[in-house]
């Protein structure tokens, strides 16, 4: 007897007797996608420029990310929000990144509706809407969608990839990580990576062996399930970890620096027709100096640096090929949508003279240049946490100015591939039509002919802000249907209307011409100010690059712009406008949990992601430790923040008790115990108390006597003449051990503890135990 089915609520179309003899069955028939259906797979790179792919002219080898496009099209006018999270709530959504509540990334929340990074379960997401259409929904990689405060095994996870439609999820949750130790989760669970860096482990190889599993499980169940594949590459995110086999293919080949880079890139563009032919480029940028005014050792290791990045992102590359491989071999490449797009332009967060530890960029404690130069061998392996300086930032922007963060084109208009061989008749080409990421889910529906839900979940859903760019690929002179797109970031403006753009910048064009850096706060006064005298406009369907400002000529259209700005910041949740940046992520935020001044951990839990932890930075704070040693002694980490990259870690080692603050991993600051810790149940305890003021400005945090007790007995005392002032980045709080790359070299992670450790106790309340013995000591160690 055939199965009969039948839709949900529709009647049971069965016959039901007195008894199964005398009854018909028949069965709700299961969720199935259209037969023919594409799958579906968006790429998103991180902080990768317009100028830094093959296929956009340059000189890095991206041979499988060419081939998507050589098979499809680029777009040369899609615009992104500048920052990562807006970017990426945008993609999935197809609303803005204000109305989604992610101003800016979710460490940076505030209480206001466009900010406080909760994004809405109205603004639905692709996955949702497409496993509603049978299809198999796998998140890999790079979420950053979450809010902070919500990270955590307490939840709640109805933010987390399961909770908004994606069936499985392998991957990060924060906004970076270490490619060679990634603070991974799967699924709703943290996880340890299946190797070790020795061994071969590197994040992105991981990331895309998970996509091939997930797709290779769904496919061998059911073939004619298509499935949507969201893979969001750490690269090129800081930091650029790669090996060092990758980078040194690329050995000289930078050697002539940044502004060859963008001269030699600007021409190929051109030849690529990803630029205008008449197009101008942009100006040298006034915070970026000359390549060959920088002395002979800082071109070598800027140049070292770039080196890293271009095998770093020639190495995810060729990740992407793997998985195409993959896709040929079940036959399902042809019939698989593709799009690949960048969450910003290139970032600038090395600062003027990159870094080998990013963390000193947000703690403003740059690390000499002689400093940087001993470790350039090691630069891009699993000691650091490497950034290139923002001249290269400039350059892999090409032809725009400025970069990630800021609302000029080199912030916020990036590469953009789409393929779909069963689907696009067109091979090849480059279209022009203005586009933006809000774009992408309305395209994606229109191309597999679905209409947006009215619910999702009983929730009403919000109506799409983008509009479908479907006309444009076999078309390329059909005109754009998206005529209007406000920006801001970080108080950063900027309006697009119909081919002129208005960009009011904040703190100025560059930090060179406003006498400051990123990340002021804006006062009404100024804000005032800024909209009678800081709007610049560009007519970008002539000036491709932003080169000319033709506010003054044009001062009605300005003004025109100006209102609209506000009229779309009406719509949208993007008041009040906040240009304030370390202010915002050193505010204190809600937690889940209700505040208090005690936090307790045990062993074996998952880690406490960093904006989750106690705040210990610059006060007072005790670690108490209850322990059992057994008679043959024992070792390891009690409790452990952060990594090499600065951090701090409370530990056993030789028998004796130990601490370490790991000041982004340029000192080491340690106290150790007198003797070896003997053997039963003992309270072990760490002391911080400041001694000073912190020196935010200089990069150094307060400094303060760090002292270890025993049962309330002091044992170790020393001073530290400086912490970390802001972050520890990455920040990862575990109790029992130190996963990933270690705090201290004094051990190999994870470095866990081999006796009984029952809990331990974090107290930021500022009690701390007054040892008058300890005070003399600290005295006479003055002299």
């Amino acid at each position: 007897m055939p199965i009969v089915e039948y839709e949900s609520g529709a009647a049971f179309p069965g016959v039901i007797g007195r008894t199964a003899e005398e009854s018909s069955p028949a069965w709700p028939a299961p969720i199935r996608a259209a037969e023919g259906a594409p799958n579906v797979l968006l790429i998103v790179l991180d902080d990768t420029g317009f100028g830094q792919l093959g296929c956009y002219g340059s000189p890095i080898k991206t041979p499988n990310l060419d081939g998507i496009a050589d098979e499809g099209l680029r777009y040369s006018n899609m615009h992104t929000t500048a920052l990562c999270s807006p970017s990426r709530s945008c993609i999935v959504t197809g609303r803005n990144h204000h109305a989604n509540g992610m101003a800016c990334i979710t460490e940076l929340a505030s209480g206001y509706p466009g900010y406080n990074g909760v994004m809405p379960f109205e603004n639905g997401m692709l996955s949702e809407i497409l496993l509603e259409h049978g299809y198999s929904t796998f998140m890999v990689g790079k979420w950053h969608l979450t809010p902070s405060n919500q990270e955590t095994a307490a939840g709640p996870y109805d933010r987390w990839p399961l909770g908004r439609g994606f069936q499985r999820f392998y991957g990060f949750l924060g906004g970076d990580t270490s490619q060679w130790h990634p603070d991974l989760v799967y699924d709703n669970h943290t996880v340890e990576p299946p190797k070790k860096p020795e061994e071969g482990y590197h994040l992105s190889e991981d990331l895309v062996d998970k996509a091939v599993s997930f797709i290779a499980d769904s496919k061998q169940a059911d073939p004619q399930k298509p499935f949507y594949l969201h893979l969001c590459f750490g690269a090129t995110h800081a930091p650029h970890h790669v090996g060092k086999e990758w980078a040194d293919k690329y050995k000289g080949v930078f050697d002539d620096g940044w502004d060859a880079y963008r001269e030699k890139t600007f021409a190929r563009q051109k030849e690529l027709g990803v630029v205008p032919a008449d197009a101008e480029l942009s100006r040298h940028d006034p915070d970026v100096p000359d390549w060959d005014s920088q002395p002979e050792a800082a071109r070598q290791l800027y140049a070292r640096m770039m080196e890293v990045f271009a095998g770093f992102l020639e190495h995810t590359d060729h990740q992407v090929g793997r998985l195409l491989d993959f896709l040929t071999t079940l036959g399902e490449l042809e019939n698989t949508l593709i799009m690949v797009i960048s969450d910003n332009g290139a970032s600038a967060e090395g600062g003027p003279t990159g870094t080998t530890n990013e963390a000193q960029f947000f703690n403003n404690a740059q690390e000499p240049l002689e400093e940087s130069l001993a470790l350039i061998d090691e630069i891009g392996g699993p000691k650091h946490f490497n950034h290139y300086p923002w001249g290269w930032t400039w350059a892999g922007n090409t032809p725009f100015r400025r970069w990630k963060r800021e609302t000029y084109r080199g912030g916020a208009c990036d590469p953009f591939i789409v393929s779909w061989p069963n689907g696009i008749k067109t091979r090849g080409d480059v279209r022009p039509q203005y586009a933006h990421i809000i774009d992408m889910v309305p395209t994606v529906l229109d191309l597999l002919g679905l209409e947006p839900p009215a619910t999702i979940r009983g929730v009403t859903q919000s109506p799409f802000h983008g509009v479908s760019f479907a006309h444009t690929l076999d078309d390329p002179d059909a005109e754009t249907h998206h005529h209007t797109q406000y920006f801001e970031m970080l108080g950063h403006r900027a309006i697009y209307h119909d081919g002129w753009r208005a960009v009011c910048p904040w703190p100025g064009p560059s930090f060179t011409e406003a006498g400051t850096g990123f990340g002021n706060p804006i006062s009404a006064d100024t804000l005032s100010t800024l909209d009678a005298t800081g709007w610049e406009l560009y007519h970008v369907a002539e000036d491709f690059a932003e080169n000319h400002d033709v506010a003054a000529e044009n001062r009605d259209k300005l003004i025109a712009m100006i209102a609209t700005w506000y009229v779309e910041a009406g719509k949208y949740d993007v008041m009040p406008i906040d240009g304030s940046g370390l202010a915002r992520m050193m505010a204190e935020k809600p937690l889940i949990a209700l505040p208090r001044d005690s936090y307790t951990y045990r062993p074996n839990t998952q880690s406490i992601p960093n904006f989750a932890a106690p705040k210990v930075l610059n006060r007072p704070h005790s670690i108490t430790a209850e322990v059992e040693i057994p008679e043959q002694g024992a070792e390891g980490v009690l409790l452990s923040q952060g990594t090499a990259a600065g951090g701090y870690s409370f530990y056993v080692k030789d028998g004796k008790l130990r601490y370490v603050h790991n000041y982004v991993g340029r000192q080491l600051l340690e106290v150790e115990s007198e003797h070896i810790v003997p053997a039963g149940k003992h309270a072990l305890r760490f002391e911080f108390e400041p001694t000073g003021p912190p020196d935010p400005a200089q990069g150094k945090g307060a400094p303060g006597r760090m002292q270890l007790y025993v049962d309330g007995n002091l044992v170790g005392n020393a001073n530290a003449a400086l912490t970390t002032p802001f972050m520890f980045n990455p920040g990862s709080l575990t109790c029992g051990a130190n996963p990933g790359s270690p705090v201290t070299p004094d051990y190999e992670g994870p470095f866990t503890f081999t006796g009984t450790l029952h809990s331990v106790t974090l107290d930021v309340s500022g009690e701390l135990i007054h040892d008058h013995e300890a005070e003399l000591r600290v005295h006479l160690a003055r002299q």
